[in-house]
């Protein structure tokens, strides 16, 4: 969208959101609606037109829940402000310091390099290569900084591609001009290659905890609304989705590289990105060291809660040797102490201290480094920071003014008696195309509560229905506006919007497929998903409505 075309959107929004605002607050109350739900219904409102129009920035809108509920008597100033800095914004800060960290002493580049190095012996292959390595890195970076990354590495490959074609065709060397012409025969390469990129960093983020805001988002809704249900760790979401999304990835790799003309394929070969890295050097002791805080970190996250799958317990994990270590040595008595010791929060952000006290490269003139600084650490990307508290400040106002109870019971009395593969083929559909349109934090946060709402209604596990609808908000393939990822190849000049709607809009129904069988045939098993009752620390069963058992 041109700059022109942005600013209109956000005039339009401007004035649409206190109009949606005061319509809402002012209409006649809804049978079974509460006063307090309406106003939060209407806040709601004038947030989502102004996020999705960005009227002002995204940033300042997260922060309307601070002024607003306390002034609509929707929450205390207290409650409110409390979903701004909670254990999983610190994971999250923690996490986006680690990932400076990586970024600060270029290890992300000489990650990505390698893998595509590897695997890249042909057009297709390097298109998988480039798709593994963003979503590698997205799994633990940003999915916009992995975009960035990989970007200008793939615009620079295929520009020296078009380049040796044209020197082969006519005997002379011809200037590069850092441009892909996707009218040329090296065209359908450059944009499959942009796409799977862009893909494949949502596909990567979806797969960990730590990968995409909106994962983080509903463990927040999780914990606060099932307090004695089953923990939800780093370990554990990686082990749920991570099958799923590799299976997501070569989908996505078949579908861009079917039937593509693969002209100049014996001018792939190793020696360009062995030379790119050759350019950067070796590894520097910084890098070496941000290796190991990234994957002590990995490992951390991975094994601090038992790998289970069903019932079987694959591999103990080390949050309880840490428990029995803390009584020991503190004589505790294990009633009175903290329910939580250790949480993925604690990982990140001990290691993000430990990045601060830990000596890095010297700098040109010879003076000592950190690994980290705090003129790095200022970059951090506050306005995600502050639109996560603003979805959980959301989040926690539709279950307190029980306007999520309002909606989950109309949802619950459309889908009564519906098979569990339709109902969560529904969801996976609504969330993914939903979030080409609206910012899928925000669709997360009031579509979340309706569903653990909805699920008590329908007495089955409430994680059959919010676990593949968290991953389908990573899900929007069609769209440049769906995600930023999509957004920044699409900025490129490479592709076209039909290029990314035509192939994104089949993805998008594929995704929703696999995210239904994975679920029904994956999730259920591994996880224990009671798909005939409530779990016990989900509460006492309504018999008023039913869902249909898998056939």
């Amino acid at each position: 969208m041109s700059n022109s075309g942005n600013d209109r959107a956000a005039s339009v929004g401007l004035v649409i959101g206190p109009v949606l605002f005061a319509t809402i607050l002012w209409m006649p109350l809804p049978a079974g609606m509460t006063v307090e739900a309406r106003r939060l219904l209407a806040t709601t409102a004038l947030m989502s037109a102004w996020w999705l129009t960005q009227a002002i920035p995204i940033a300042a809108t997260s922060l309307i829940p601070v002024l607003m509920f306390p002034l609509l008597g929707i929450q205390s100033p207290d409650t409110v402000s409390s979903a701004y800095i909670n254990k999983l914004v610190f994971l999250f800060l923690g996490g986006f310091i680690i990932a400076l960290g990586i970024e600060r002493w270029g290890l992300h580049q000489r990650i990505a390099l390698h893998i595509v190095r590897v695997l890249g012996t042909s057009l297709r292959k390097v298109i998988l290569g480039f798709m593994v390595a963003t979503a590698f890195l997205s799994m633990w970076i940003s999915n916009t900084a992995s975009t960035l990354l990989m970007t200008p590495i793939a615009v620079a490959l295929v520009v020296s591609l078009q380049d040796a074609l044209s020197s082969r065709a006519d005997g002379n060397s011809k200037a590069i001009d850092n441009r892909i012409d996707r009218n040329g025969p090296l065209g359908p390469f450059g944009i499959s290659l942009m796409l799977g990129i862009a893909w494949s960093a949502s596909i990567g983020g979806m797969t960990t905890l730590v990968g995409t805001v909106t994962n983080v988002q509903f463990v927040s809704l999780w914990e606060s609304r099932f307090a004695d249900g089953p923990q939800i760790s780093a370990g554990g979401w990686l082990a749920a989705f991570g099958p799923i999304g590799i299976v997501m990835l070569f989908v996505t790799w078949g579908i861009l590289t079917f039937r593509m003309p693969t002209p100049g394929k014996n001018a792939v070969n190793r020696q360009f990105f062995s030379d790119r890295l050759k350019a950067i050097g070796k590894p520097s002791r910084s890098e070496w060291m941000m290796l190991a805080i990234f994957m002590a970190t990995a490992m951390l996250w991975t094994f601090r809660r038992p790998l289970e799958f069903g019932d079987t317990t694959l591999l103990g994990g080390w949050e309880a040797l840490v428990k029995s270590f803390l009584f020991e040595t503190l004589h505790a008595n294990p009633a009175t102490f903290p329910k939580g010791v250790v949480h993925d929060s604690t990982v990140a952000v001990g290691m993000a201290v430990l990045m601060f006290a830990l000596p890095g490269e010297r700098s040109v003139g010879g003076q000592p480094q950190r690994l980290m600084n705090w003129e790095t650490a200022q970059k951090l990307p506050w306005a995600i920071l502050l639109l996560v508290g603003g979805g959980f400040a959301i989040a926690s106002a539709f279950k307190e003014t029980g306007l999520a109870e309002w909606v989950g019971d109309a949802f619950a009395g459309t889908v009564d008696g519906w098979q569990i593969w339709a109902l969560v083929a529904a969801i996976c559909f609504l969330l993914t195309f939903l979030t080409e349109f609206a910012t899928n934090v925000v669709v997360v946060s009031v579509i979340m509560p309706v569903l653990a709402e909805a699920s008590l209604k329908l007495n089955i596990d409430p994680r059959l229905l919010m676990l593949p609808a968290a991953a389908s908000a990573s899900c929007a393939f069609m769209l440049p506006i769906g995600t930023p990822p999509n957004a920044i190849v699409f900025s490129s000049g490479v592709l076209s919007m039909g290029d990314m709607a035509r192939k994104g809009f089949l993805l998008n129904l594929i995704g929703v497929t696999l995210l239904t069988l994975g679920t029904v045939f994956y999730l259920v098993p591994h996880l224990g998903l009671s798909t005939g009752g409530l779990p016990d620390w989900a509460g006492p069963e309504e018999p008023s409505t039913s869902i249909a058992a898998p056939e």
